[in-house]
């Protein structure tokens, strides 16, 4: 028998005795575990204590990792959130996933371990996320196939503090989590738990603000940390902790000002890409197990359909974990890293390969570490001919070319962003990162402030930028949209212009360009933004709705029903689209059809004023008088209302 098959066999037993002595009968057929995976997010693996560190308390995931298997060396493929999740809920590395950056949907393609999961072994499915951009119908369009119940954010926000818009807190995360399995009972259970408490801002709760006053990222983990204790003994105190499988992991780490990079996304160091990670078994298996070898988070996918007898896909780049719980003296895996984030600055993305003991990224100027001497990755050793080099090339090269193969061979899996395979010489002529890291730091601090609502300081921050690099299209766009918001047409005008003008590609910034020139009265330049955009993205709701408005006042009744009938093909009940299509009807003359329209909208919308004004005109160019007297009046008596 396979060393896997007998693993699974003890775990079967394990969940077995638990059955046992917690009822009279016993089903014959062993039932699956349950499994819950808990991800941490911006998480280094060096500033937690069962790791090595001595400046902060994390009790709960030491208390994890002495109930089970603790893997030293573990790596993310992707230092950006929404793709290193797409990871690890595929087993896909990104070039295979396709989610390359925020908003880039995951393919139906690939399928998650919760679509497994639930296939194979009927689980119950539930994911409860920390961040707004973790939301499925947001940021993170087709995470949540396979769940459920996917506990996204409020469309419509009540707040303006950060808190319950944009980030829950771990506790209020955990505790949600709890509520959804008291009230499911019935398993087996798959939970997906996202913590995201120490991405920056850096900003306990009391008492871990004090407490960690002067290094508010270890208070940010102690705080998560306990939140991961609150969990733990929720599953404690309702008897479901010793026969489940519990995986704590993070999804990337933080820079921390090393290689000056403040947060993460921009580098492939081992500050932003070594994870904690430990896996708790059932009955208490391999517990205390240290594993020394290098693993990847895109393995977590495979280990759990494997410990619950759940059939692996045909693609997947992770392999099950299951041989480290037999025996520590596994050989390591090589991990592969990869960051497209710079493409959005205008910069070169990068890929790294982490291997034997060295590191070598490909980049516009390519670093080589020797991670045995060099473990801070300061001694740059590049050269060329080096075998390592040449070796990690070639394997990069290969992957691409595999990436390429699937891509080519499956329907359907291209979402949009830019993958390893093409990393090649025309990105790389690409600005390396490196030398535009201090921009990166303001563009975040910027974006921070933002989203706080702080646009004095967001602008502040962005002029900084653009003293750097007066050409910076992300500056001159951020700073162009504050401007709209402001209501600084014109100034928001020449910044978005701008911002268009370096990047051409850039469909929002064309789109905020054409709502300043429209606010400006600069109908003929709103008509032209709003063009380009549309161009580059044609599913636009909103430019539409604007464009076919700005060809009213334009006087081009035709291209005004064009663009009011494309609105509709995109949300096919929007009264507003309505109205405007029946505004440009009327405007070319097609009365009949705009006094059905009308008609028929009027029962659905009795107390909506612009209805019956537009039924007032559409009457009044049939010849109908009376009626048309009839609805201007309730018209009238509808705006006096308001």
């Amino acid at each position: 028998m396979k060393p896997v098959k007998v693993f699974r066999a003890l775990i079967g037993l394990h969940v077995l005795i638990t059955l046992c002595a917690a009822a009279p009968s016993v089903p014959t057929k062993t039932p699956p575990p349950d499994i819950f995976l808990i991800t941490i997010d911006t998480l280094r693996a060096d500033h937690v204590h069962c790791y090595g560190y001595t400046n902060g308390a994390t009790p709960a995931l030491d208390a994890l990792a002495k109930d089970g298997v603790r893997f030293t060396q573990a790596f993310t493929p992707s230092p950006i959130t929404n793709t290193s999740h797409a990871s690890i809920l595929t087993g896909l590395l990104p070039g295979s996933h396709g989610v390359t950056d925020f908003a880039v949907p995951l393919s139906a393609a690939h399928p998650t371990v919760a679509e497994l999961l639930k296939e194979a072994q009927g689980y119950r499915t539930a994911a409860f996320i920390g961040a707004v951009i973790l939301d499925s119908k947001n940021l993170a369009p087709g995470f949540d196939r396979g769940f459920d119940f996917y506990d996204n954010f409020p469309e419509h926000s009540s707040t303006k503090s950060r808190w319950g818009r944009v980030e829950r807190r771990g506790m209020v995360v955990v505790e949600r989590a709890q509520d959804w399995l008291s009230k499911h009972p019935a398993g087996p259970h798959f939970m997906w738990i996202h913590l995201y408490d120490p991405h920056d801002p850096y900003e306990p709760p009391m008492p871990y603000s004090q407490i960690y006053k002067d290094h508010l990222y270890d208070g940010e983990i102690a705080y998560a940390d306990s939140a991961l204790a609150h969990f733990i003994a929720y599953l404690k105190g309702s008897g479901k902790y010793r026969g489940s499988v519990v995986v704590v992991v993070g999804d990337h780490g933080e820079g921390l000002g090393e290689h000056h990079e403040d947060t993460h996304g921009i580098f492939l160091y081992d500050s932003t890409t070594h994870v904690p990670l430990i896996v708790k078994l059932p009955g208490g298996l391999s517990a205390d197990t240290v594993v020394q070898a290098q693993v990847r988070t895109l393995d977590i996918m495979p280990t759990l359909l494997e410990l619950a007898g759940a059939p692996f896909p045909q693609k997947r780049d992770g392999e099950s974990l299951e041989p480290y719980f037999l025996s520590r003296s596994e050989a390591g895996r090589t991990a592969f890293g990869e960051t497209d984030y710079p493409l959005r600055f205008g910069w070169a993305p990068l890929r790294s390969v982490r291997s034997e003991g060295f590191k070598f990224i490909e980049a516009p100027r390519p670093e080589l570490y020797d991670l045995q001497l060099d473990a801070a990755e300061s001694n740059n050793q590049y050269e060329p001919r080096d075998a390592r080099v040449q070796k990690s090339r070639s394997m990069l090269s290969e992957l691409r070319s595999k990436e390429a193969a699937a891509e080519g061979s499956s329907e359907g899996t291209k979402s949009g962003g830019i993958g390893a395979k093409d990393a090649g010489p025309n990105l790389l002529s690409l600005p390396d990162p490196k030398d535009k890291i201090e921009e990166q730091n303001l563009l975040h601090t910027a974006m921070i402030a933002s989203e706080d609502n702080r646009s004095a300081d967001a602008r502040k921050t962005l002029e900084k930028v653009l003293a750097l690099d007066p050409r910076s299209p992300t500056a001159l766009r951020q700073l162009g949209e504050l401007e709209l918001q402001a209501g600084d047409y014109v100034q928001a005008a020449h910044h978005l212009k701008s911002a268009s003008e370096v990047r051409p590609d850039d469909a929002a910034a064309s789109f905020h360009e054409g709502q300043a020139l429209e606010k400006t009265h600069d109908l003929a330049g709103a008509r032209d933004a709003l063009e380009t955009s549309l161009k580059l993205v044609p599913e636009q709701f909103e430019a539409r709705m604007l464009l076919g408005r700005v060809y009213l006042s334009l006087k081009d009744a035709v291209a005004a029903e064009d663009q009011f009938e494309a609105a509709l093909l995109l949300q096919s009940g929007s009264v507003e689209a309505q109205l405007g299509l029946a505004d440009a009807q009327i405007t070319k003359g097609n009365f009949a059809e705009a006094a059905r329209s009308m008609e028929l909208l009027s029962k659905s919308q009795p107390k909506n004023a612009h209805v019956f004004d537009l039924l007032a005109r559409a009457y009044s160019g049939l010849g109908k008088k009376i009626e048309a007297q009839q609805a201007e009046e309730r018209a009238k008596q509808l705006y006096s209302k308001k």
